[in-house]
């Protein structure tokens, strides 16, 4: 008797990467100066359905984030933000991680969040949670966190809301990244979302 197949569907396959992203330990976060910067590497990643692939930002980063996001650049408010997701993206997931090398979820929204907004939030994903000034989807801005729950206990994944239902985090499968949460993989296990006190 053969033994029976079992296939996962991606989107599922997508939510075991990311369960597995955020359980991080509570380690400091370190300043921006401690990681290793590289230069951009001038394509912007994206894995939202409805987003033109393969951007590249080169002399044109605003407008280039702008198409991606689906907005006119002008509706990009914080143009720091863009140019630090820009030095990140693609950066790997490792958990734990804190650098070039590898980050995960929670240290990579926290490194944003200090960096370029000057604030200072819990290093774990379910703490972060339970620190923001929660939000109705309706009323999100760019630079609120967006919360996920891919297993059973609770908040374990966190990214920042840009515009026009996109976030950026860090994926498992392939690092820093621009996702709409309106995509199933995403919105089916959307928890959360606020901002940062």
């Amino acid at each position: 008797m053969k033994s029976p197949h079992v296939f996962l569907p991606g989107c599922l396959l997508l939510s075991v990467f990311l369960f597995s992203s955020c359980l991080t330990r509570k380690n400091a976060l370190p300043s921006h100066r401690t990681a290793a910067r590289t230069s951009p590497k001038g394509i912007i990643l994206t894995d939202a359905t409805a987003s033109p692939k393969d951007i590249r930002t080169e002399h044109r980063l605003i407008e280039g984030y702008a198409e991606v996001l689906g907005v006119a650049p002008r509706e990009l408010e914080t143009p720091a933000l863009y140019r630090y997701i820009d030095e990140w993206m693609g950066t790997p997931h490792r958990l734990g991680g804190t650098d070039h090398r590898g980050m995960d979820c929670s240290a990579f929204v926290g490194m944003v969040m200090h960096d370029v907004y000057g604030k200072s939030i819990p290093r774990v994903s379910k703490d972060m949670g339970n620190q923001v000034k929660r939000k109705y989807e309706r009323q999100l801005k760019e630079g609120d966190l967006v919360f996920f729950s891919f297993g059973r206990r609770g908040i374990d994944h966190v990214g920042i809301y840009l515009q026009n239902h996109k976030f950026v985090h860090v994926s498992t499968s392939k690092g820093v990244i621009i996702s709409d949460l309106h995509d199933p993989c995403y919105y089916k296990y959307f928890t959360r979302a606020g901002s940062v006190k």
